[in-house]
């Protein structure tokens, strides 16, 4: 703990727990005092490396508590919430440690992706909404089961697929919807390579800092690598699903609301991918996916150099519609023309200009969140099953409303693994 000494670290958990002893009213209406009311929703943030960091930084004025299994990182966000957000929060290494709490109305998950679906889940039946980072799962059979759970228990669950709070993407997605470009012929998704930091490195002992067994948690076990852990995880299958659902649950979700299927997805999956000569790393380092809906329109999605613009495009019969990042390109008879000089038409699809303070607002009104639990599921299951027919080398056919694969018992299992003991998903 560099930047916050273990004795101040300790003195600064005692007070926080004192505060947070308080009855639930009483803390609401001291919290209430210090930031503006539709800012009063607690929260504690569990997972606080890189995008966890992110995230805490965004949502500042709501932590009441921290939680990681690496205390240099939760050190640092400890005094984050010091600095910025003016409180001592209470800080944790379990995240169980958390949920019966009363004085904490939400959650934030920003972990690796192997442990969203159980802190998600276990946060909905403690009773607390959710912000879990993207991809939603490791696994299609996980997504359903958070999908259930956020309904059971009534939570707000909003996935981190941030694009869809982005004005650039929902004035694209109209114009598609609404026939700007004619009817749909095609839709084209490029996908970065990985950014995994070379070269690979041996087996080593596990740092002070880091509760690596608890980092593990459902994951099969095996011996610690820096280059497996924080950032890096997403290029190993135990733990994520490389820039096929890291990016994918950003540009492959837009596709999903481009054509209207935020509720079902494509039938016919099939594809092919390199891998690095030297196995550095176990996900795709290039790949070529092509997806095909039940109404006949193909989506052809590429991973690494040489593949299709990074963004989503969508091929119509008038036209084509790019974008991206920053960057919204229509052309109408292969002329570039101004989005806002074309008809709005009759679809208009959900509003947010800021992801985090949307998910907040539903906190308040009980209303779905622009990435709902659903769409983040239906969204991750695209990319997952593109990462199952370039792993079996086979096509896929999958049916989007009882979300099974057809007469592939080897790719069947791979929608949802065994958990190693004693985590269980339930």
């Amino acid at each position: 703990m560099a930047s916050f000494s273990r004795r101040r670290f300790l003195q600064n958990g005692v007070a926080a727990g004192a505060i947070l002893s308080l009855p639930a009213a009483t803390y609401r209406a001291a919290f209430a005092a210090e930031v503006p009311p539709s800012e009063a929703i607690r929260v504690a943030s569990i997972g606080v490396g890189l995008q966890g960091k992110a995230n805490l930084n965004a949502l500042v004025k709501n932590v009441v508590a921290v939680c990681d299994v690496d205390s240099s990182h939760l050190a640092e966000a400890a005094a984050i919430v010091e600095k910025k957000g003016n409180r001592t929060p209470v800080a944790v290494s379990d995240y169980r440690k958390l949920l019966d709490r009363k004085d904490i109305d939400a959650v934030v998950v920003t972990t690796p992706d192997h442990w969203h679906a159980l802190c998600t889940i276990h946060a909905c039946q403690a009773g607390k909404d959710v912000y879990c980072e993207k991809p939603l799962s490791l696994m299609i059979g996980e997504g359903r089961k958070m999908v259930l759970a956020a309904r059971k228990h009534q939570r707000i669950v909003q996935t981190g697929s941030q694009q869809r709070s982005g004005k650039e993407f929902r004035t694209a997605c109209e114009l598609v919807r609404n026939g700007a470009i004619g009817k749909v012929t095609k839709v084209l998704v490029g996908l970065p390579g990985p950014n995994f930091k070379a070269p690979a490195v041996p087996d080593s002992a596990v740092p002070d800092v880091l509760d690596f067994n608890v980092w593990l948690g459902p994951a099969p076990e095996r011996k610690y690598n820096e280059k497996q852990v924080h950032y890096l995880f997403r290029f190993f299958w135990d733990y994520s699903g490389g820039q096929q659902t890291n990016f994918g649950a950003h540009h492959l979700d837009i596709a999903q609301w481009g054509l209207g299927m935020d509720d079902s997805g494509p039938t016919k999956i099939e594809g092919t991918a390199t891998f690095h000569k030297d196995k550095w790393f176990e996900t795709p380092e290039t790949a070529k996916i092509v997806y095909t809906y039940a109404n006949g329109i193909p989506m052809s999605c590429t991973l690494g150099n040489g593949g299709h613009p990074g963004g989503t495009t969508f091929e119509g019969e008038k036209g084509v519609i790019f974008v991206t990042r920053g960057k919204l390109e229509v052309k109408i008879g292969g002329e570039k023309v101004d989005p806002a000089k074309l008809p709005s038409g009759d679809v208009k699809l959900a509003v947010s200009n800021n992801h985090h303070a949307n998910w907040l607002e539903c906190i308040k009104s009980r209303k779905l969140p622009v990435a709902d639990v659903e769409i983040g599921h239906r969204s991750a299951t695209v990319c997952h099953l593109g990462n199952i027919a370039v792993r079996t080398g086979r096509p896929i056919v999958w049916d989007p409303v009882t979300e099974q694969i057809a007469g592939d018992e080897a790719a069947s299992k791979m929608l949802l693994k065994p958990y190693r003991k004693p985590w269980t998903l339930g």
